[in-house]
């Protein structure tokens, strides 16, 4: 079977790297194999991935745990880890040996779907990681005013009901050499690119003349600007600023937009929940008002949003949403989180080596549902959480990750950007919980989750909101 190298984004390797296709990886025969593994079937199992993987997974977790077992992809091999020690045998890898900069740059193609300069210098991370969050208590009122015009028009609170309710993967099919003419014909990053100046160029090009002429004084506080700070040279190309707040407005959409979905799911199938967790929306606002301190108190709301995420990990093998298969119907977010490239041979610490060229990532969604970690796994328990915060503190707050709780990744690589998605978050249910009634259309219930690979996606159905009857 193949192996990626860590020069596979590189067109001028690419003829090296399709040579490997057809060679089998003996260094990996000790870890088992879910699906075939031979050369030439192996590329069946790679093929049936897209339909069978989330059933294959669940399989090999119970099948395999606690150790590894591996999946062949078309062009290298995909070994996932289900035990803690093996984890945090990864977690300690420095980024040289297993790196997740270079799986994601993989897993997103992207050279080709957010351009090549973007993961070469990923300062828009730091951003996330510092500025961001240090600025969630400035920043967070002004997301509220937006997040409220936005449901007034989206969503306006009438008397009466309403209802109101998307390429990556495709080019990772294309032979390495071909990759980047799937790219240029499959992506449409040029045109994006080009939208998203006519609204942010004349901003950029004027707070580049007011830095000229006043200096830093009156400067704004929010992400365009730290942005531009963090660029440094101020005859950066626009563009280079501006696909960094693309692919920054691209994972927090995909991931607050599926997270909200199947939360207000949960709201609408067990209405139990909607009048304590009302009453503690209600209580807090009452006392503190609409700030990020008083999202912070928001127990309940935080345990309802994190159970959901881990009853409905949004994939597989991992949370974070990266990019989109977009169709007429729905959108399909794929998750590369806690995914690692190896790029030299790494032996775990019960003396399994993997070879360089290999994925490595974790069965999150089986780990969720796994009743050794959270008892009564298969059912939805909103204050699960909550209960568990009493005894053992802020562990178990949505923002948290954990070896057992890895909705947002864990360790140095978590989300960068998961403190400020949970306030969203809370924010957002917070608002619906007092202004809205929630409920499914007649004779509708809750709809199970598609799959695609590992990917997963809140099924469709329509939600009926009306203005909150007191």
């Amino acid at each position: 079977m193949a192996s990626l190298t860590s020069m596979a984004f590189r067109l001028e390797e690419a003829e090296n790297v399709d040579l490997y296709w057809l060679r089998r990886d003996r260094q990996l025969d000790e870890i088992p194999t879910v699906g075939f593994s031979a050369p030439l079937l192996s590329y069946v199992t790679a093929l049936r991935f897209i339909s069978h993987a989330h059933s294959w997974v669940e399989e090999g977790y119970r099948k395999y745990k606690p150790g590894l077992f591996k999946f062949a992809m078309l062009d290298h091999w995909h070994v996932f880890v289900t035990s803690r020690q093996l984890m945090e045998d990864i977690m300690k890898a420095p980024d040289h040996i297993l790196s997740s900069h270079d799986a994601n740059r993989y897993f997103l193609q992207a050279d080709h779907t957010f351009g090549r300069d973007v993961f070469a210098q990923p300062y828009h991370i730091t951003v996330c990681q510092i500025q961001l969050t240090r600025a969630l208590s400035a920043v967070f009122y002004d997301m509220y005013e937006e997040l409220t015009a936005a449901f007034e028009e989206a969503i306006p609170a009438k008397e009466d009901e309403q209802i109101v309710v998307q390429r990556a993967w495709v080019i990772n099919q294309f032979p390495t050499f071909l990759r980047p003419i799937a790219g240029y014909l499959l992506t449409e990053l040029p045109k994006h690119t080009r939208h998203a100046g006519k609204y942010l160029q004349p901003v950029i090009e004027e707070r580049r003349r007011n830095l000229k002429e006043h200096g830093k004084e009156g400067k704004p506080n929010d992400l365009l600007m730290w942005l531009m700070d963090s660029a440094g040279d101020e005859d950066v190309p626009v563009a280079n600023i501006l696909r960094r707040m693309l692919v920054l407005n691209f994972g927090a959409i995909h991931m607050t937009s599926m997270s909200l979905t199947h939360a207000l799911y949960h709201l609408a199938d067990s209405p139990e929940y909607v009048q304590p967790l009302r009453d503690e929306v209600e209580a807090v606002v009452a006392s503190d008002g609409w700030t990020e301190a008083s999202m912070g108190k928001l127990r309940k709301v935080d345990s309802f949003l994190r159970e959901s995420q881990r009853v409905h990990g949004v994939d597989s093998s991992t949370f974070l949403p990266s990019f989109s298969i977009i169709n007429a119907d729905y959108t399909l977010a794929w998750s590369v989180a806690i995914k690692r490239l190896s790029h030299q041979p790494f032996t775990f610490s019960n003396g399994v080596t993997i070879s360089a060229g290999v994925i490595v990532s974790f069965p999150i969604r089986a780990m969720h549902s796994d009743n050794a970690h959270y008892p009564q796994a298969d059912v939805f328990d909103g204050f699960r959480f909550s209960s568990l915060r009493e005894s053992e503190g802020t562990k178990y707050q949505l923002a948290s990750t954990t070896p057992e709780y890895l909705a947002f990744g864990h360790g140095k690589h978590a989300c960068p950007g998961r403190f400020f998605a949970a306030n969203e978050l809370k924010t957002m249910l917070a608002h619906i919980l007092i202004t809205y009634d929630v409920k499914f259309p007649e004779g509708c219930s809750f709809p199970p989750d598609r799959f695609f690979a590992t990917a997963c996606v809140p099924g469709s159905v329509d939600l009926m909101f009306r203005k909150r009857r007191i």
